[in-house]
């Protein structure tokens, strides 16, 4: 079966590399808001309904195998995410600073980063604690892949905007990179976001935790993060890159974020 899934999937891709030719573009998926003629985006790979199961399956299981393979997660996000993407883009379109986002197309990258002027900023300020929590996990922004199985430009940029804030999410939920972080986060982007993708991590993730990590994670963790998940403004809807230089504990009360319980700092310990 995976054999010929990865044969479907090569497929696939040779099929895009004529899109060229018979796509008319208008725009293009970027932050100088350009889109395509019938919704087609750079990148994006058209699928069936079927294309799209088998995808999802076959995702699914390489990412319960191994929650660090960010490539089967992103696919499995975008075969199986398409009513939570467009209720996220509806809440994005009700909300002022969410609009300008859609308007803008704004970008994380390493390119659209000024990480001179960040490293500037006092501690306690939103950019200093992103770039210290970028410096302290040997992470980078541009390891977000890019939307490819969305068929529809303004939702395929809806989980860019998902994909590229999730590290700004860890660093507001205080949450670090080993897997008790990644579940905690989880469980508050299920309760946020609806994201099928989401809710299965959030429920298969603890069967990856030991002992004192789920107790940890089920006695106060989980309950706080979702909580906040569901009490928290739209995360999506928050222009960050013109917040930098806010103190993060204003944008987490701004946000109706809750600081994380002081259980977490022993677990960071641990790690």
């Amino acid at each position: 079966m995976w054999l010929r899934l990865g044969k479907h999937f090569q497929q696939l891709k040779l099929r895009n590399a004529a899109l060229p030719g018979k796509v008319l573009c208008v725009n293009q998926l970027h932050s100088n808001n350009t889109v395509f003629a019938d919704g087609i985006y750079p990148g994006h790979i058209p699928t069936t309904p079927i294309q799209k199961a088998l995808l999802a399956v076959g995702s699914g299981v390489a990412a319960l195998q191994n929650p660090y393979r960010h490539d089967m997660v992103a696919v499995l996000g975008e075969t199986t995410g398409h009513q939570a993407l467009i209720n996220l883009r509806d809440r994005m379109r009700n909300d002022p600073e969410g609009s300008t986002i859609l308007t803008e197309r704004p970008r994380i990258r390493l390119s659209t980063l000024d990480l001179t002027a960040m490293a500037s900023l006092p501690d306690g300020s939103f950019g200093r604690e992103y770039l210290r929590f970028l410096e302290d996990n040997h992470v980078t922004p541009d390891s977000r892949a890019d939307v490819r199985f969305v068929d529809n430009e303004e939702l395929a940029y809806v989980m860019q905007r998902y994909r590229e804030v999730h590290d700004l999410l860890h660093t507001l939920l205080g949450m670090p990179t080993n897997m008790l972080g990644e579940v905690a986060v989880k469980w508050f982007e299920a309760a946020q976001t609806g994201l099928p993708m989401c809710v299965l991590g959030a429920l298969l993730g603890p069967l990856r935790l030991n002992a004192s990590r789920l107790q940890t994670l089920l006695t106060s963790l989980g309950l706080w993060a979702l909580q906040n998940g569901r009490n928290a403004r739209c995360v999506l809807s928050v222009f960050y890159e013109r917040r930098w230089e806010q103190n993060i504990e204003d944008l987490r009360r701004e946000l109706n974020i809750e600081p994380p319980p002081d259980t977490i700092g022993a677990a960071k310990e641990r790690t």
